[in-house]
């Protein structure tokens, strides 16, 4: 097969195909144009060479990822370049894939699993992986969210890609004279678009192993800056939390609100150790006894008999005995909360000195009881790790809560986006997801994806808010991980027989 376009106009096309892949995220939040972005990008490598799939494949991946990751500059423009250079090999992967598989019968199918299994391997490799910007993440406004409850997030990814290839193999059917294929890609394509738009949604709680609904309380106390020195000042923004929570007993005391079952905390709300530090334990253990309620606090505390280590955590505080329970992160951030190479790297970057010790992760799922309700707790970035959540969910959870300091990137798409990982988390799951940020975005999210309301950045303050429990689990907590091996072994499978094929038609003696 030769190439449909020129070099030329297929690097035109595979860098407008990574600049509309970014517009389908936050800050312009356009679900729709990542089916544009594959289309394009599977034009531009249509029946090329393995080096040309390689090679456009990373030009869309270098100016998606490029944009996406445009937040990462509050950590510096190296961090940002070369972190965004690095995540682009995984569209050169896709790249070389679909140059492969679209020399296949049925490419369509084998371009759209390409795009998952790319997804899936840059989940987990390397370091734990770096699911941001999946395709499905863009999606929690598109009908194709709606495939999130039944397949998971690999099977929404799957949805959008397929429809992109197929516009290009309908056109190409077409042309050539093809009118059947043409009809049946084009049949496929709006079906797989409109008729998930049919599936019934769940926005209520159920009774089947407790009550329907609680009422809990989450607060957003601010940080005295943003930026890389946004926790600082860990004092005042541990005494910026107490003096909410504090207001918000007031109001529960005043009958203005209902008590509720418990507070929620952001990640770092202390970052003073409140196992070693008896005023951090006492302001914690003042505002839990005023509200009435336990407290689920994020805190970074000293790991026992490791001077070395630290964790991140979330401390369930009683009002009456205080610190009970506790979740350690369990997918710590590398490079940002440890440093893998440190021996090295801290020689030569500088910045490394300001996480001087690394934090180690837990080994267990955050399920907590609080104040007897089953709570699946998960901090910061992890809300992007399918298994996190899964497990939590795997643990009984009839509501997950996401405890996130971004800080650090406010005024930036950063904190918008993870909201849209954790709206598409609910529907996938199922569940409420409450979000409490440090200086935003805080949110209540059904478990329809539905934002029923939300503190935005700069805003201070606490909310009372009766959430939706749920029992029953999807189907996608049984068939995610299914659809997603199946999905990457036809990939696989698919670009095997092409290079096999390749390879055969190379040996053909010439007639």
């Amino acid at each position: 097969m030769r190439p449909l376009l020129s070099l030329p106009r297929g690097l035109a096309l595979a860098a407008l195909s990574g600049v509309l892949m970014s517009l389908a995220f936050a800050p312009v939040a356009f679900g729709p144009s990542a089916i544009v972005s594959v289309a394009l990008l599977t034009t531009a490598v249509w029946g090329g060479s393995w080096r040309r799939g390689l090679g456009l494949g990373f030009v869309s991946g270098l100016l998606f990822f490029g944009l996406l990751l445009g937040w990462m500059r509050v950590i510096g423009w190296d961090a940002w370049l070369l972190l965004s250079a690095f995540w682009a090999l995984w569209f050169a992967l896709v790249g070389v894939g679909t140059a492969l598989v679209t020399r296949l019968p049925g490419a369509p199918v084998w371009v759209a699993s390409m795009w998952v299994l790319q997804e899936t391997l840059r989940a987990h490799l390397p370091f734990g992986g770096f699911p941001w910007g999946e395709i499905a993440f863009a999606q929690p406004d598109t009908p194709f969210a709606r495939l999130a409850p039944i397949g998971g997030s690999p099977l929404v990814s799957f949805a959008v890609a397929f429809v992109g290839a197929s516009i290009v193999t309908l056109v190409l059917d077409y042309r050539a004279g093809r009118r059947r294929w043409a009809a049946t890609w084009f049949a496929a394509a709006v079906g797989i678009t409109l008729l998930p738009a049919l599936a019934p949604v769940t926005t209520t709680g159920d009774t089947e192993v407790g009550p329907a609904s609680t009422v809990l309380a989450y607060v957003q106390g601010g940080t005295p800056q943003v930026g890389m020195g946004a926790m600082d000042v860990r004092r005042a923004v541990l005494d910026n939390h107490v003096a909410q929570t504090l207001d918000l007993a007031q109001a529960v005391a005043d009958g203005e609100v209902p008590r509720p079952s418990f507070v929620l905390w952001p990640e770092n709300s202390s970052d003073l150790d409140p196992f070693i530090d008896a005023s951090a334990a006492e302001a914690i253990s003042t505002a839990a006894k005023a509200v009435g309620a336990p407290i689920l606090v994020g805190a970074v505390v000293n790991v026992p008999d490791d001077p070395t280590g630290i964790w991140n955590v979330g401390i369930v505080w009683d009002p009456v005995v205080g610190p009970q329970e506790m979740y350690i992160k369990t997918h710590p951030v590398p490079f940002g909360e440890y440093i893998p190479f440190r021996a090295f790297l801290a020689q030569h970057i500088a910045r490394f000195d300001r996480v001087p010790r690394d934090f180690l992760a837990g080994s267990r799922p955050g399920n907590l009881d609080i104040n007897g309700i089953p709570v699946g707790n998960v901090i910061c970035f992890e809300i992007a790790y399918r298994d996190v959540v899964d497990a939590v969910v795997d643990g009984g959870a009839r509501l997950i809560t996401v405890q996130t300091n971004n800080a650090t990137y406010g005024g930036t798409a950063q904190p918008e986006q993870q909201l849209a990982i954790s709206r598409l988390r609910a529907m996938e799951f199922g569940r409420s997801v409450v979000v409490a940020a440090t200086s935003g975005i805080s949110a209540v999210i059904d478990p329809a994806g539905t934002v029923v309301e939300r503190m935005d950045e700069d805003e201070v303050g606490w909310r009372v808010t009766d959430v939706a429990l749920r029992g029953q689990t999807t189907l996608a907590t049984k068939t995610a991980p299914a659809v997603q091996m199946l999905l990457c072994a036809a990939a696989l499978g698919a670009a095997a027989t092409a290079m096999v094929q390749s390879v055969r038609r190379r040996r053909r003696p010439i007639a």
